[in-house]
């Protein structure tokens, strides 16, 4: 892979935006250099543009160096900073399997670039073969979900691998869900595969949805390229201080993790003995996918009733097709007797 020819040639050449917090590195006693207002101690000051603290904690629990790791807002971030970064617009495209989170899509539309949908197979996995028909010599991306969303499944590594060994270009593999799932992580493969961005979230397993810190994993050169195009202070200190103290609760989010799978197990069998439920597809995340037939009345009716999931009828594959977070006991209890009570 040559990186250069794949970057945009005017992001290859462009100097970056350089803070005052970035020119310079140690200890002092007084900082005159960025404009602040020294009369509001502990929020006045602009925060660690890099947030090297957080990243050699995340890079601990990770096993990975900290040069390694990207952090933005959001996983939203990433994506639209990965596309900013190698797709020129309107000349450029991307490749993605069809269906799978939005967000692909909105971004690369937002950045006027070519979105071409590779349909998964009936099973809701890849094959690595009609990837590459939907290619050419412009497709700079291919994103791939695993587990996938809305259909919940981890995708064939096998037939990832493939993908990653042929295609020329970058690979992003959204692992938003992957601590629900049996799968090791691509983290580790990062050296393996110098075309790999991996992307992971504090909104699912770390329950921390409103504090929107997302993370990009991928060879040291392609984090420079994030930091080259990010704005400078991507990351409040509000944020970063926070995660920080939530990264010291691992055992706390095993027990989560723990939770939201026997509460998956707890609505698949609840779910299954419905007059209506027609199929509960395999999942590997905190979600279920389940075809219910009228899929709009259904959602409807439990709307009305303070109940909200997902319509997924109008995805491609997921015609009457619902899809069911796993919630608290409470919720998950409140749900199925919301459901058996329907007049259907």
């Amino acid at each position: 892979m040559n990186l250069q020819q794949l970057v945009r040639k005017n992001v290859w050449d462009m100097k970056p935006y350089s803070s005052a917090r970035d020119e310079f590195k140690g200890e002092a006693s007084v900082f005159l250099d960025a404009n602040e207002n020294p009369l509001n101690d502990k929020y006045n000051r602009y925060p660690d543009p890099l947030q090297w603290k957080l990243k050699e904690k995340i890079a601990h629990i990770k096993e990975i160096e900290p040069e390694k790791i990207f952090l933005g807002n959001g996983s939203d971030e990433p994506i639209d900073l990965v596309i900013r970064i190698f797709c020129e617009p309107r000349i450029d495209n991307i490749v993605a399997i069809d269906p799978t989170y939005g967000m692909y899509q909105v971004c690369a539309d937002v950045n006027d670039v070519e979105y071409r949908k590779v349909l998964l197979n009936e099973d809701f996995d890849i094959d690595a073969q009609k990837i590459p028909e939907r290619a050419d010599d412009k497709t700079k991306l291919i994103f791939l979900c695993s587990p996938n969303n809305p259909t919940g499944n981890l995708l064939n590594r096998k037939e990832t691998e493939k993908i990653l060994n042929t295609f020329a270009g970058i690979v992003v593999i959204d692992e938003a869900y992957i601590d629900f799932a049996p799968e090791t992580t691509w983290i580790s493969e990062l050296d393996k595969y110098p075309n790999l961005v991996v992307l992971q979230t504090f909104s699912k397993a770390w329950g921390l949805a409103a504090v929107r810190l997302g993370m990009a994993f991928a060879s040291p050169e392609i984090i420079r390229l994030f930091n080259k195009v990010k704005y400078p202070y991507n990351v409040n200190i509000l944020t970063q201080n926070f995660v920080n103290g939530e990264l010291d609760k691992l055992e706390l989010r095993k027990q989560w993790i723990a939770t939201l799978i026997k509460g998956r197990d707890y609505l698949k069998n609840a779910l299954a003995k419905l007059p209506f439920t027609e199929k509960i597809y395999p999942t590997d995340a905190n979600f279920l996918l389940v075809k219910v037939g009228d899929a709009n009345g259904i959602y409807k009716k439990l709307a009305d009733r303070g109940v909200i999931v997902r319509n997924r009828n109008s995805v491609s594959l997921c015609a009457g097709c619902l899809r069911i977070t796993v919630g608290t006991d409470e919720e998950n209890k409140t749900l199925i007797g919301t459901l058996n009570s329907l007049d259907l």
